[in-house]
């Protein structure tokens, strides 16, 4: 049967048959929030007709401005349940990108938790497109604002003219091709870009990304998203839930590793998933604390590279799998999964964590290809490498009004340029070498940064670092490690070229070592090199 592909289908069958499964949120007052998914589909219907009351139709982008919580639960599923397209806003760029993404996607409501009523204050003027703002909070907590035209949230899906309670909504038939929500880009290279989500392409991701060698969910995990809900759909795990029917723990704002931790252990949570920055912090509360996470059974790791003493340490002082994975939000985002074959589970442990330390394997729809500069296709061998290109279902075909950036982004035969440069070995385990524009081009030779990156945290001492190219008069550029001091350490520049020397090859060696309190980050928690460059634009390596 031709039958369309509809996200508010997953909250349907959440509630018909895993209806008593419970959404736990922790909420901006540090309260924890707890409801069923039929509780939560009952307020879904309920949103759906204030949104419709609102004059909110078909393609109309709805903002949200929002931690992950049970509001913006509902929020993902009442917009594009009546046809219109969530555009999840990330508070985390810049004011003025904030501001010019609300006004790109010509955003007519705006769905705001009250910590980020102020951001919306700074930046209401240069949008011009929002006629009504809605606090997600009730009554009590309404705080004061010179925003025009605001609602609560509670009161708005309290005055829903029909009792949903016992009867269902008549959701609109829906084109499965048709756009669902809307996500830009974190702006590391350039200004922030916007995909569109169809209900098609999610539920496809979905699935895919669900499956034992990916995500591994089942009705019987309990997740915990750490990653942002308004960064790529929360890696679907909003979508994923319902679909297979595990509870969900929403985080709310606390990101840092005690509170991670008391959700982690107080909720049971078998399954999280975050960028490395929020695990670094885990890792320090349990070794500070002493404690442990017996329940939890598989920590996904994306965002940025991973280095193989983090997964190394997580599963052999916790007991917890480490998968690392990659992808972008133009590809909603899942593209590789770090999971292990059948006769790898059978070699040595550091075999093993070799293939663990790299981005993964391409997931059923996601093609790839390496290719030179010229464009043509290489070898999947393990040892060339060129920039990766892909394709699939739920890859973007094109960018949301941008002619522009369309140009450039993909290549003639409709392959999507990733910008990343990779090996891919017979086995289709890609290996990232580094972003075109973070490699070190030293003395004709290709250095990844990454690769120095990962050696560098093995080192007892060190926490996080970063590799930048900078200067050189012979070689043209050579590699500069900056690095954080783990807590209680002491890390010396001789103490750790030492400790490089037996990891990487004479030429991966930086020429110099630098420390830092902290290092510069996007806003998905992927190193700001361009910021690193410009701070360390006036060092000078030695040259003896």
């Amino acid at each position: 049967m031709d039958v369309p592909l509809s996200i508010i289908s997953l909250i349907q069958y959440a509630a018909n048959y895993h209806g008593e499964v419970e959404i736990v949120s922790r909420t901006l007052e540090n309260e924890i929030h707890r409801y069923s998914y039929r509780d939560a589909y009952i307020r879904i219907k309920k949103l759906a007709n204030a949104l419709k009351s609102l004059g909110i139709g078909p393609q109309d982008r709805i903002g949200t401005v929002a931690w992950n919580g049970y509001r913006h639960f509902e929020l993902y599923y009442a917009i594009p349940g009546i046809g219109a397209v969530c555009h999840t806003v990330n508070p985390r760029l810049p004011e003025a990108q904030v501001g010019a993404t609300i006004a790109h996607a010509e955003d007519k409501i705006i769905f705001a938790e009250p910590d980020f009523v102020s951001l919306l204050e700074e930046v209401a003027e240069s949008t011009g497109c929002v006629g009504t703002y809605v606090i997600m909070t009730d009554e009590a907590r309404m705080p004061e604002t010179n925003l025009a035209n605001v609602l609560c949230y509670e009161t708005l899906i309290a005055g829903a003219d029909e009792d949903f309670a016992n009867q269902d909504y008549d959701w609109p038939s829906l084109d499965e091709n048709s756009a669902a929500a809307l996500c830009y880009s974190s702006g590391t290279t350039g200004r922030p870009k916007g995909v569109l989500y169809t209900h098609r392409s999610t539920i496809l991701h979905s699935f895919a990304a669900c499956m034992p060698d990916n995500f591994g969910i089942a009705s019987r995990d309990c997740v915990l998203p750490v990653v942002p809900m308004f960064h790529v759909s929360g890696w679907c795990l909003p979508y994923i839930c319902p679909m297979v029917g595990a509870k969900l723990v929403f985080p709310g704002s606390r990101m840092d590793g005690q509170a991670i931790f008391e959700l982690l252990d107080g909720e049971g949570v078998t399954m999280t998933a975050g960028v490395p920055t929020v695990w670094i912090m885990l890792l320090e509360h349990l070794r500070a604390s002493g404690k442990k996470v017996p329940r939890l059974k598989r920590l996904l790791i994306g965002g940025a590279a991973v280095p193989k003493s983090m997964i190394e340490t997580f599963e052999t002082e916790f007991g917890v799998e480490a998968r690392q994975g990659w992808g972008m939000t133009e590809m909603s985002p899942v593209g590789t999964i770090g999971g292990l074959k059948g006769a790898q589970a059978e070699l040595s442990r550091d075999k093993q964590y070799a293939y663990k330390a790299t981005q993964g394997r391409p997931v059923f729809g996601v093609e790839l290809e390496i290719v030179d500069k010229s464009g043509t296709p290489l070898p999947h061998d393990g040892k060339n490498f060129g920039e990766v290109r892909v394709r699939g279902p739920w890859v973007v075909g094109e960018y949301f009004k941008d002619a522009a950036a369309n140009e450039a982004a993909f290549d003639a035969a409709g392959w999507f340029r990733t910008g990343d440069v990779s090996t891919i070995d017979s086995d289709g385990y890609m290996r990232i070498v580094d972003r075109t524009k973070d490699v070190i081009k030293s003395g004709g030779e290709w250095i990844s940064s990454i690769d120095i990156e990962n050696a560098a945290v093995g080192h007892p001492e060190i926490i996080e670092a970063a590799a930048i190219a900078l200067p050189h008069p012979k070689w043209g550029e050579r590699p500069l490690l900056i690095a954080v001091a783990a807590e209680g350490g002491a890390p010396t520049r001789d103490g750790v070229l030492a400790y490089l020397a037996r990891h990487l090859s004479k030429l991966e060696m930086p020429d110099d070592v630098v420390f830092v309190e902290e290092l510069p980050h996007t806003t998905t928690g992927k190193l700001r090199k361009t910021a690193l460059r410009e701070m360390f634009k006036e060092h000078v390596l030695p040259t003896a």
